[in-house]
């Protein structure tokens, strides 16, 4: 792919999944990871509690030798939650589960994404619930700015196929973020590229938050299976005044 598609120049900057999150840390200062439904909105609720959160890319095998050597606790799918093994990618079962202070939380599109992330690349976990504070945060970092970029990556899902699945909650909760920062920044708003901007755009003009994501694809596929209070729990809007960011490793609160 030609430099274009860096879009180089903008302070903020927007793509969809892994293919875009690596392709834009080639030329960014700070990588904004989205993923609403679920991992970057559990991310949020286990830090708060004052966990570390190691991301992975994968629920196998592997994933227990990872957590083995973190001395962490590994969350489980979310059908398979129980006595033994009570936490989750489920921001609920996170919330009702004994505090662990090291969790392994892997996931094939937020996770994934953040684990692959280069050491000299600051990453942060936004949603939803935090997406104010993470613009607050970035802009007292210096992020925004042509001169130290930042782009906000909506994780999207997978199709059966395994290809990306654009997924709305993802495509507002980045548009949340970056209207946050386009606030922050005033009159620097033309540092947001079309496609942050468009993002921005979609989030400012729903006139529900909460209610299109509980209606829209993922939202009723978690309801449908019996996981609602994750969608209830994901629209939290202004819920979480917490940045997780990545540190050695595994997500922390910025500051703590």
């Amino acid at each position: 792919m030609t430099e274009d598609f860096l879009q180089s120049g903008y302070g903020v900057r927007f793509e969809w999944g892994p293919a875009g999150a690596l392709h834009l840390a080639r030329d960014v200062s700070c990588l904004v990871v989205v993923d609403v439904l679920s991992f970057t909105t559990s991310v949020s609720v286990a830090v708060e509690s004052g966990s570390r959160v190691f991301p992975y890319p994968w629920r196998d095998d592997t994933a227990l030798d990872f957590a083995a050597r973190q001395d962490a606790r590994l969350a489980v799918g979310r059908r398979a939650v129980g006595p033994d093994s009570p936490w989750s990618l489920s921001p609920a079962a996170l919330r009702r589960a004994p505090f662990a202070g090291r969790l392994v939380l892997p996931s094939p599109n937020g996770s994934a994404i953040s684990a692959a992330a280069d050491d000299t690349t600051t990453v942060v976990a936004a949603c939803l619930r935090n997406a104010t504070a993470v613009g607050a945060w970035l802009t007292e970092q210096g992020y925004g700015t042509a001169e130290r970029p930042v782009g906000v990556i909506a994780a999207g899902e997978r199709w059966p196929d395994g290809g990306l699945r654009p997924a709305l909650e993802d495509l507002l909760g980045a548009g949340a973020v970056i209207a946050a920062l386009g606030d922050r920044h005033g009159s620097a708003r033309t540092s947001l590229s079309p496609e942050a901007a468009t993002a921005a755009a979609a989030f400012a003009a729903s006139p529900d938050v909460a209610a299109d994501v509980l209606a829209s694809a993922s939202g009723r596929e978690l309801v449908d299976g019996g996981f609602p209070e994750d969608v209830a729990i994901a629209t939290e809007l202004e819920g979480s005044a917490v940045v997780p960011v990545l540190v050695d490793g595994a997500f922390v609160a910025a500051g703590g």
